[in-house]
C-alpha cells in the first residue's frame, strides 16, 4: 500500500506520530493562507483602502459557501482515514470513489448557485455601495471556481487519510509561489484590479489539485480503481453523505453567524471593514498551527477509531492540548509586541492611521482567545474523526449563537471593540459544549467497542481481562 508514503498513526509514540504528522501540514496550511495573504496585501498596498474593504466584505459570504465544501471533502475523508485504520483495501477504494463522484457532482451544483446569488448575498450583508461592484466582481469569480478548490482539498484530504501529509504540502507551495506571481502580474501589468487576485486564486488551486491527484495515480497502487471499485453502491454513498453533510454544514452555520458579524460591521463604515480585513488575515496566519493541529488529529482519531484504539486517541489529545497551549501563550506575546508593524503589510499606517489602531484592537483581542480557539480546532476534529459529525456540527450551531448575538446586540452597544468580541464568544460557547460531548462520546464508545477491555496508561494497546467465571 506504498508504505514509504503512507503513515501508520495506530502504533508508536502519540506524541511523535502527531508531531511529524503536524509539521508538513502546518507548512502547507501556512502557504495556503499565502493565497488570501497575498491577494490582501496586494490589494491593499497596491490598490488603496477601499479595494482591501471591498475583498474583505466577501470573507463571511466566502466562508459560507467554500466551507460548505471543505467540510464536505474533510467528511468524505473521515470513512477513508477508517477504513485505513482498519487495514481494508478493498473499502479505502470503494470509499475514494464515492466520495470524488459526491465531490465532483456536489461541487458543480454549489458553483452555479453561488455564482448567481453572490451580488444578493452582500446586499443582504449591507455591503457599502462603494464597494459592492468591486465585491461581486471578486467573490463571483472565486464562486465560479469552486470545483478547482474542491479538487485539492478532496485529493489532498485522501492523501492525508492515508498518511501522507507531505505530498499535498509539495504542489501547494507550488501553487503558492506561481499565484504570487500571478497576482502582482494580473493586477500591476494587466489592471485587472480585485478580479485578478480571484482569478490567481482559481488557478493556483486548480494546479495544485491536478498535481495531486497526478501523483494518487502514480504512486498508491491501492487507489487504482477495478470495475467492482467503481459500481455506485446507495448504502455507501448515504454513508458518505452522514458524514460529509453535518461537517459541511458545521461550516456553514458556524459562517452564518461570521455573516452577521460581517453585517454589523459594514453598518460601521469602511474604515471599519478595512481594519478586520486586514486584522483577520493575520490571525488567520497565527491560526494555522491550529488547523494543522485539528487536521492531524482528524486522521489519526480516525485511523485510531478504525483500529479501535480508544486509548491513543485520549492520549493523542491530551499531547496535541499541550502542545497547543505553549504556542497560544507565545503567539499572545508575538501579538502583543509587534501587531502594528505587521498590519502595516495590509494598511499604510500614514494614510489611515484609524484604520491600523483598529485593526491592532482586534488583532490583540482575538489573541488573547487563542487558547478556547485550540480547544474548539482539536476537540471538534477527533469528534468528527471518530465519525461523531453531528455532534461536531452542533458545535457550530453554538458558536452561530454566539456570534449572532454579539452582531445583533454587542455591535450596536459598544460599536467596533464590541465586534472584536465576536470571536472570542463563539469558541468559548462552543468548548462549554464540546467538552462534556468528549467525553460522553468517549464513555459511549468504550461502553460499544471494548466492553472488556482496560486500557493501559501509556497509550498502548488494551489488554483484554479475563472473564470472573
Amino acid at each position: 500500500m506504498a508504505r514509504n508514503l503512507t503513515r501508520d498513526l495506530t502504533e508508536g509514540r502519540p506524541l511523535k506520530q502527531i508531531v511529524s504528522f503536524a509539521l508538513p501540514l502546518l507548512f502547507g496550511v501556512l502557504f495556503q493562507q499565502l493565497y488570501s495573504f497575498v491577494d490582501t496585501a496586494v490589494v491593499g498596498r497596491f490598490l488603496g483602502a477601499e479595494r482591501l474593504a471591498a475583498v474583505g466584505a466577501t470573507g463571511s459570504v466566502n466562508f459560507l459557501v467554500i466551507g460548505l465544501c471543505l467540510g464536505l471533502c474533510s467528511g468524505f475523508s473521515i470513512p477513508i482515514a477508517q477504513a485505513f485504520g482498519a487495514k481494508d483495501e478493498g473499502e479505502i477504494r470503494r470509499c475514494v470513489w464515492h466520495a470524488v463522484i459526491l465531490s465532483g457532482v456536489l461541487s458543480l451544483v454549489f458553483a452555479i448557485a453561488s455564482f448567481l446569488l453572490c451580488r444578493p448575498l452582500l446586499r443582504l450583508m449591507n455591503t457599502p455601495e462603494e464597494i459592492l461592484d468591486h465585491s461581486a466582481s471578486y467573490i463571483g469569480i472565486i464562486f465560479a471556481a469552486i470545483p478547482c478548490c474542491v479538487l485539492y482539498n478532496m485529493a489532498s484530504g485522501i492523501l492525508r487519510s492515508l498518511g501522507d501529509s507531505r505530498t499535498p504540502v509539495v504542489f501547494l507551495v507550488i501553487a503558492s509561489l506561481i499565484n504570487i506571481v500571478l497576482d502582482l502580474f494580473l493586477i500591476i501589468v494587466c489592471g485587472m484590479d480585485v478580479a485578478g487576485a480571484a482569478v490567481a486564486t482559481a488557478v493556483s488551486q486548480l494546479l495544485s489539485g491536478i498535481g495531486c491527484v497526478w501523483f494518487m495515480i502514480r504512486h498508491f497502487p491501492v487507489l487504482r480503481l477495478s470495475r467492482e471499485d467503481r459500481r455506485f453502491d446507495p448504502v455507501l454513498a448515504r454513508k458518505m453523505l452522514g458524514t460529509g453533510l453535518p461537517m459541511g454544514l458545521q461550516f456553514s452555520i458556524t459562517a452564518i453567524g461570521s455573516v452577521m458579524v460581517q453585517w454589523s460591521v459594514n453598518g460601521l463604515g469602511v474604515s471599519a471593514v478595512a481594519a478586520i480585513s486586514g486584522a483577520a488575515k493575520l490571525s488567520a496566519f497565527f491560526a494555522c498551527f491550529f488547523d494543522a493541529l485539528a487536521s492531524t488529529m482528524a486522521t489519526y482519531a480516525g485511523q485510531n477509531m478504525g483500529a479501535r484504539k480508544l486509548d491513543r486517541i485520549h492520549q493523542g489529545l491530551r499531547c496535541s492540548s499541550a502542545l497547543g497551549i505553549v504556542y497560544c501563550l507565545a503567539a499572545f506575546g508575538v501579538v502583543a509586541l509587534f501587531a502594528r508593524p505587521m498590519l502595516g503589510l495590509f494598511i499604510d499606517a500614514q494614510a489611515a492611521p484609524e484604520v491600523t489602531s483598529m485593526g491592532v484592537r482586534y488583532l490583540t483581542i482575538n489573541a488573547a482567545f487563542y487558547i478556547p480557539l485550540l480547544f474548539v480546532n482539536i476537540i471538534r476534529l477527533s469528534i468528527q474523526g471518530m465519525g461523531f459529525t453531528r455532534v461536531a456540527m452542533l458545535a457550530g450551531l453554538f458558536e452561530m449563537i454566539a456570534r449572532t448575538a454579539v452582531a445583533l446586540f454587542v455591535v450596536p452597544a459598544a460599536g467596533f471593540t464590541g465586534a472584536c468580541f465576536a470571536n472570542p464568544a463563539a469558541w468559548v460557547l462552543a468548548d462549554v459544549f464540546l467538552f462534556p460531548c468528549y467525553y460522553q462520546i468517549m464513555r459511549t464508545l468504550r461502553q460499544r467497542l471494548m466492553p472488556d477491555m482496560k486500557e493501559t496508561p501509556r497509550g498502548r494497546s488494551p489488554v483484554r481481562l479475563r472473564r470472573a467465571a
